[in-house]
């Protein structure tokens, strides 16, 4: 049996991937592992890209397929660079090397937004990521229903929420992502306002062994937008790859 592990975003809790687990089985028997901080999980410090990481493999049975979305996908990119005798393939959903907007990388979040979110995540982290999730999923075909499924997680602590996007401000994966040698499987919504689908693309050209699946319809989770076709992708990028 493949060990399949996927990893969350940044607010959302192993719940979102309730949806795309069902369609997986009884093919694969998904791991939907909390990042550190969210279901009850401990919260490592300093909050880092390189801590989060070892605290999640230090958990696994190793080596597993990382399916990772988001700010999951960063920390899966990090992971296959750190840790190639562990992570034998990527599936990375709505991801980039880098969430910010700098110097030779406008594929991202603007800072100044960015910063609004960490200001106001101290007053009202509940109302930070009701706008949080509208936002990426503006012009998402099925944004309605994305959204309420989204509303059914559970909110993790407010240090941890404002660490994560600590975290996402100061990222930057793009010098080591050539390095980064495991078959990977790319999805991305095509109307992605978080992480544009140049982000996507520039990842395909860049990664040595990289497929990218566009979905035209969606925005940033494309995994509840169209679980049965990421589904479909998945097992079918995970047979080939025996």
């Amino acid at each position: 049996m493949n060990r399949l592990v996927l990893w969350h975003g940044w607010g959302i809790s192993t719940g979102a991937w309730n949806s795309l687990a069902e369609q997986l089985r009884p093919a694969f028997r998904p791991h939907l592992q909390p990042l550190p901080g969210y279901d009850g999980a401990p919260a490592p410090q300093p909050y880092t890209p390189e801590t989060l990481v070892e605290a999640l493999l230090a958990e696994l049975p190793t080596p597993v397929t990382l399916c990772g979305w988001s700010m999951g996908a960063l920390l899966a990119l990090l992971a296959a660079h750190k840790y190639p005798e562990k992570i034998e393939r990527l599936i990375l959903i709505g991801a980039t090397p880098c969430f910010l907007q700098r110097d030779g990388w406008p594929y991202g979040m603007l800072p100044a937004a960015l910063a609004t979110f960490a200001h106001a995540i101290e007053h009202d982290a509940l109302g930070v990521l009701k706008r949080f999730t509208a936002l990426f999923n503006h012009n998402d075909a099925n944004s309605r229903s994305i959204v309420r499924a989204l509303a059914q997680t559970h909110l993790p602590p407010t240090p941890v929420l404002a660490d994560g996007l600590a975290l996402l401000r100061d990222i930057d994966l793009r010098a080591i992502v050539p390095e980064i040698r495991q078959p990977t499987l790319l999805l991305h919504g095509a109307l992605d306002p978080l992480m544009p689908l140049p982000a996507a693309q520039w990842l395909q050209t860049k990664l040595p062994d990289a497929r990218l699946e566009i979905f035209p319809l969606a925005a940033h989770a494309p995994f509840l937008s169209d679980p049965a076709r990421c589904a479909a992708l998945i097992t079918d990028f995970m047979l080939q790859q025996k």
